[in-house]
């Protein structure tokens, strides 16, 4: 029998600056990466044109051809881990192969943990080592703790100490290039399609590029919170799925957007968030907040998905999100602000909402931003925060670039009037804010 290790792509879909990926490499095994569409996600979702879907099939397409090109080869499947590990196994023992370790790149959410446990045990049934990396993030778990030990719970102080913790070496490129010989070469079959896993591709559709642009980088702070303008990076989809490193993201922030590099901490922060408070992902991480008595009308959460409230940043950015899969930040705020508190909707049908249709959906970031934006999360702003939408189109889509793109019939008789009034709607959160989060009397 030949030993050899398993790299296990997950958020981590490239060759270069991949810890785990590294780590196997440099164990003295023969390495054979390998990627399982995951049914227990797959399975959930609604949309069988889902384009993240694609991206991924794409991505992994594109991986299993790069190990090709050096010698290697690459195992995909689709199914439940557990289930896929064991066919795995069975299947390279039959062709002279233990599997002697897997290596991964850690996930934080509550279902990777689950399923990761699950796969452990497995492993530890079958004398298999299995050995984790960091590698999504920057800084993790508990790298970045209060002086007394305990997680932080607001950004701002977290960051400082964010900032202190942070050293080169954790800055410092993991290389696989000149390791690849050590690929596993191995008659994998090809990469599961589309179709056999239920879904189609969406014709024509474009992806954000990948490249890190240092002219945008550079413009960052002045301009990215302006719609209609280039000045976001449109790098989350790579970051979600490790197309892109984190390690090099943050490299480029620190040579040229301070900005941009507290964005990229605030990614750190969410993960951590959801390590330690996996209650956050649906239930109010401050538990008051739950005692908000959310209003049910369909009616209004269906103008605000198609983007017809009357208040036309709002409109423009739920249409662009239907479209492309993308919204500009500071436009998720505004609509998020808005289901919360003009409509008084609870802020986890618009999660879901985000869930369902963002190109660079990652649960910690999704929730985290959600719940800032109900007051219930992570933030030390008290409820009161209520985002006037004519005045942050004012602000910062003045000339209407934005707003004629994603809503050209704005102006004129077909569009509608506003679902509801600013005065009253930001007047009546307040008062149910105010009379739900008042301390119970003894």
């Amino acid at each position: 029998m030949v030993s050899l290790a398993i790299h296990w792509f997950r958020r981590d879909l490239r060759l270069d600056d991949n810890a785990a990926l590294h780590a196997a490499l440099d164990s003295g095994l023969p390495v054979l990466p390998a990627f399982i569409f995951d049914a227990n996600i797959l399975d959930k979702l609604g949309n069988r044109h889902d384009r993240r879907v694609t991206f991924l099939h794409q991505e992994v397409e594109r991986l299993k051809a790069e190990c090709e090109r050096v010698g290697g080869s690459m195992l995909t499947a689709f199914g439940t881990p557990v289930e896929v590990w064991k066919q795995w196994v069975a299947q390279l023992a039959d062709e002279g192969f233990r599997v002697e370790a897997v290596y991964v790149n850690r996930d934080y959410e509550p279902y990777a943990k689950e399923r990761d446990g699950a796969v452990l045990a497995y492993f530890q049934e079958m004398g298999i080592a299995f050995h984790g990396r960091k590698d999504s993030v920057i800084l993790e778990k508990d790298e970045v703790l209060k002086d007394d030990g305990k997680p932080y719970t607001v950004f701002t102080p977290y960051s400082k100490k964010w900032r202190k913790v942070l050293t080169d070496k954790g800055l410092a490129e993991r290389p696989s290039r000149g390791l690849l010989d050590r690929l596993l070469s191995h008659a994998a079959g090809p990469v599961p399609t589309l179709a056999e896993m239920g879904f189609s591709r969406e014709p024509g559709f474009k992806y954000p590029g990948r490249e890190i642009d240092a002219g945008v980088l550079a413009g960052y702070a002045e301009r990215r919170d302006l719609p209609a303008v280039p000045g976001t990076s449109r790098l989350s989809l790579h970051l979600r799925f490790g197309t892109v490193g984190i390690r090099q993201a943050a490299r480029a922030g620190f040579a040229e957007s301070e900005k941009w590099l507290t964005e990229l901490i605030w990614r750190d922060f969410y993960q951590m968030i959801i390590h330690h408070f996996p209650h956050s992902v649906d239930q109010a991480f401050k538990p008051q907040y739950d005692a908000v008595p959310w209003r049910d009308d369909p009616e209004a959460f269906a103008a605000w998905q198609a983007g017809r409230t009357g208040y036309p940043l709002v409109d423009a950015g739920m249409r662009e999100l239907l479209a492309t899969g993308f919204m500009h930040n500071r436009v998720r705020m505004v609509v998020a602000s808005f289901l919360c508190k003009h409509l008084l909707l609870d802020w986890r049908l618009g999660e879901r909402h985000f869930a369902e249709h963002l190109l660079d959906f990652d649960l910690a970031s999704n929730v985290g931003g959600w719940q800032w934006a109900a007051g219930s999360g992570c933030d030390a702003a008290p409820y009161f925060r209520v985002f006037n939408p004519s005045s942050q189109l004012a602000k910062f889509d003045p000339d209407l670039r934005y707003v004629r793109r994603w809503v050209p019939e704005y102006g004129t008789p077909s569009y509608p009037d506003p679902i509801v009034e600013h005065k009253f709607a930001r007047q009546r959160a307040l008062d149910t804010y105010k009379a739900a989060l008042q301390p119970v009397a003894s």
